[in-house]
């Protein structure tokens, strides 16, 4: 087997979506090995790209609280000039459609969070059919 060196830039490349064409140009390693490594260290292939993938996304998208506070932000300004306008405008309506807008995603972005249970792990006898509905 090749150095350990050789194996851990080839996870990395695969990692990055490079074919095996191009790293067996970069490594000097034959296609046949590679394959089988793409088999062996699969789950460290995928890890790593998850993890670059989250790396990624956390540069381009804001955080929940960040979206939360901006909603916020967005829906009070709009709510307070609501309380100023005569509603009989149109901008007015507008206005209400864009409170309505930023409530519905505030509501989706705060939404309950729902627990499940594959059914196979429940015993027959407590299995039912019928969703259950546990109000608190």
């Amino acid at each position: 087997m090749k150095d350990q060196e050789t194996v851990a830039r080839f996870i990395q490349l695969r990692a990055d979506a490079w074919s095996f064409a191009r790293i067996s140009a970069e490594l000097n390693v034959s296609k046949p090995t590679l394959i089988d490594w793409s088999r062996k260290f699969q789950f460290e292939i995928q890890n790593l790209r998850a993890v670059e993938t989250e790396a990624l996304a956390e540069k381009c998208f804001t955080s929940r609280q960040k979206r939360w506070d901006l909603l916020s932000t967005q829906l009070q300004r709009i709510e307070e000039e609501l309380a100023k306008r005569n509603l009989d405008t149109v901008s007015t309506a507008r206005l209400i459609e864009l409170a309505s807008k930023l409530r519905a995603e505030i509501s989706h972005e705060t939404g309950q969070p729902r627990f499940s249970l594959a059914t196979r792990h429940i015993p027959k006898d407590e299995f039912f059919e019928d969703v259950l509905d546990w109000q608190v």
